[in-house]
């Protein structure tokens, strides 16, 4: 079986330590996350399993003849060749063994002594060929570049004529395909469309080999992982389960933390205070003097709380008013001189509605927002604003625009509303600008974190219609979670693209789905979306057809509606129709409002039941006792919002 493992390995930069006597072992059948905040070491610590970095100290074992595949986070570039001759460097191994096998058979020829020896190893070299898979990489390379979003027209070209993104995706294809026995991957879906994040996550679920995989896609890991280590403080630490699961766990130990914390805070403050107080008096020097060696003692073994785990929370500027009718799309038609890309599109937004926009790179939603936002006024048709509607952009563009010689922070305080700048520091923190990050000159800012900063500026804009093009990017798993409760919170409309299942699945609440010249609607989250598709690809129901020019979705919807819906309905006046669908979205929201408050009071009794594993609870009668009355309380709370809910949703489906 092949394994890497770790035995009390430590590695430090400077004075810091970044990791400390950290032993873990990695083997087939490993399926595990790395986690930690910024700035912990998670890419080291994968570069020395790889062995790419060497520890100060400890040892790094391997199985002989194990294969370690490792993709780091960007800076691969690839020329000379191409795409598919590329591919099949992945398979050198194989070519090696090839030629090894060729130099025996050579041998037998020539040799009269050792025949026995030298055919037996030939034969076992064959043999190995023929299991690994090998003649069939034609096969498996093609296999794996579809799956990653590459085109068969794209085997051909040569690979310097991709960018740096689709450069990463020729490493990561690499990386699939050399018949690795243990897969090290640093940000494997930050290039990453969801259709080829999905097909990766599905790759690892069958994958036999052991993996470890750093990921800010919440919704990818727990797809993917069984268990999570977490970096910190140069210590690692393993949480067996899901990463939603290790969140659960953590959140726990967190809150303990953050009590010892806030008690060691208060030592501090009242240490410091007698010093600065009494430090100079001649009758109180000897008791300042031991008050100083106390406080150093606290300083050494000082208690921080991770920053990938505060919870900052911050809201829009109030929204300002807008009608209903939000946004209007007629005949929307965009050509780059071939076919359309977006041909006849018509669609309407409502306001407070969360509208994703779907389809695979290509398909134009980044056009399409940018033709909403006024930024591409090359098309023909009509994009009208319903009244009293202003607009906030966003894209990766955006970045180009931060420029200046002031600081982060006095850059954002200029821009932020009076009310806001008290809270700005913890605002900067949750987009990753934490400590004396603030003070960088917006002059060296890369890319990324002009992007931040172009993104945290439009949020403090008063708008009402959100136009986001891939707001994720560059953001971790806590900053895309601030992000997106701002979002759900927000008064006002969001029209959005991403490649962050977790986010849209969160967020969404109607999808546009852009194939190359049509489109469709679909009125409900994604979760219903990917079931729809799911279902038509499976035939369970029938494939809609996409939107054809000069046909709204709708009216394609309204179309596909009356096959299956009573006819009766088509016979109510637009009054009684508009004050049904009043009635319904009341129904729907009193269901969600029971749904979340079933979902807080389950979070509730999780961590109350984690807490009965704590042995200072469970060695503590009495403790214990208080907890479980609570747990049943909670219990019998959950029964009674259930039951709540079944008649919520037995009203909904009596009006729909």
């Amino acid at each position: 079986m092949a394994f890497i493992q770790f035995s009390k390995v430590s590695l430090a930069f400077g004075d810091r330590d970044i990791l400390k006597d950290v032993s873990v072992n990695l083997a087939t059948g490993t399926k595990a996350a790395l986690t930690g905040a910024n700035g912990a070491g998670k890419s080291t610590l994968i570069k020395i399993m790889a062995g790419i970095t060497e520890p100060d100290s400890g040892e790094r074992s391997t199985q002989k003849d194990s294969r370690i595949a490792y993709l780091p986070q960007s800076g691969l570039v690839h020329s000379g060749c191409t795409l598919k001759e590329e591919a099949d460097k992945a398979f050198d191994w194989g070519y090696e063994i090839l030629k090894k096998a060729d130099e025996l058979g050579e041998q037998l020829k020539t040799e009269t002594r050792n025949t026995d020896r030298i055919a037996t190893e030939h034969a076992e070299l064959l043999a190995k060929l023929e299991e690994s898979g090998w003649y069939r990489r034609d096969a498996l390379s093609e296999s794996v570049l579809l799956g990653l979003g590459f085109e068969r027209s794209d085997f051909t070209k040569r690979t310097e004529e991709f960018s740096g993104g689709w450069q990463m995706r020729i490493a990561l294809a690499k990386a699939l395909m050399c018949g690795p026995d243990i897969l090290l991957l640093d940000e494997p879906t930050n290039y990453l469309d969801i259709e080829a994040r999905n097909w990766l996550e599905k790759f690892l679920q069958d994958f036999k080999g052991g993996f470890l995989l750093v990921s800010h896609d919440r919704y990818f890991l727990d797809h993917t992982i069984n268990e999570v280590y977490e970096l910190f403080g140069g210590d690692l630490k393993r949480y067996p389960g899901n990463f939603s699961h290790y969140e659960e766990v953590r959140k726990v130990e967190l809150n303990t933390l953050i009590a010892q914390y806030e008690q060691q805070q208060q030592e501090i403050q009242h240490l410091e205070e007698f010093i600065k107080r009494f430090g100079y008096k001649a009758t109180k020097a000897a008791q300042a003097q031991e008050r100083q060696k106390m406080l150093d003692r606290i300083l050494e073994n000082k208690i921080e709380i991770p920053e990938s785990l505060k919870k900052i929370h911050f809201t829009f500027p109030q929204a300002p008013h807008s009608g209903q009718l939000v946004l209007t799309l007629e005949k929307i038609c965009k050509s780059y001189g071939g076919p359309n890309v977006i041909d006849s599109l018509d669609l309407v937004v409502e306001k407070n509605e969360r509208l994703v926009v779907a389809g695979r790179n290509g398909a134009g939603k980044s056009t399409l927002l940018r033709m909403i936002a006024g930024v591409d006024s090359q098309y023909s048709g009509n994009v009208k604003y319903g009244a009293g509607v202003t607009v906030g952009y966003f894209s990766q563009d955006s970045a180009e625009k931060i420029t200046g010689s002031q600081t982060i922070l006095e850059y954002m305080e200029e821009r932020s509303p009076l009310d806001l700048i008290p809270k700005m520091r913890d605002m900067l923190g949750a987009f990753l600008f934490r400590g004396d990050d603030v003070f960088k000159s917006i002059s060296v800012l890369s890319g990324g974190e002009k992007s931040r900063i172009a993104l945290l500026e439009l949020l403090l804009k008063p708008v009402n219609l959100l136009v986001l093009d891939e707001p994720t990017n560059h953001l971790d798993m806590h900053s895309k979670d601030v992000l997106l409760d701002a979002l759900k919170d927000f008064g006002g409309t969001v029209i959005f693209v991403s490649h962050d299942r977790g986010f849209i699945e969160d967020l969404s609440t109607k999808v546009l789905e852009l194939t190359p010249g049509h489109f469709r609607e679909f009125p409900g989250d994604y979760k219903y979306y990917m079931q729809r598709i799911e279902d038509e690809a499976n035939g369970i129901i029938s494939t809609a057809e996409p939107v054809a020019p000069g046909k709204s979705g709708t009216k394609a919807m309204e179309v596909q509606a009356a096959a299956t819906e009573n006819k009766s309905a088509g016979k109510l006046s637009y009054e009684e129709q508009k004050k049904a669908e009043a009635e319904k979205r009341k129904l729907k929201k009193e269901a969600e409002k029971i749904e979340a408050q079933i979902l807080e009071t389950e979070e509730k009794k999780a961590e109350l039941e984690n807490q009965m594993a704590l042995p200072e609870v469970y060695s503590n009668g009495e403790k214990a006792k208080a907890i479980q009355k609570e747990i049943e309380g909670l219990s019998a709370q959950i029964d009674g919002l259930n039951d709540q809910w079944l008649v919520a949703l037995e009203k909904l489906e009596a009006v729909e």
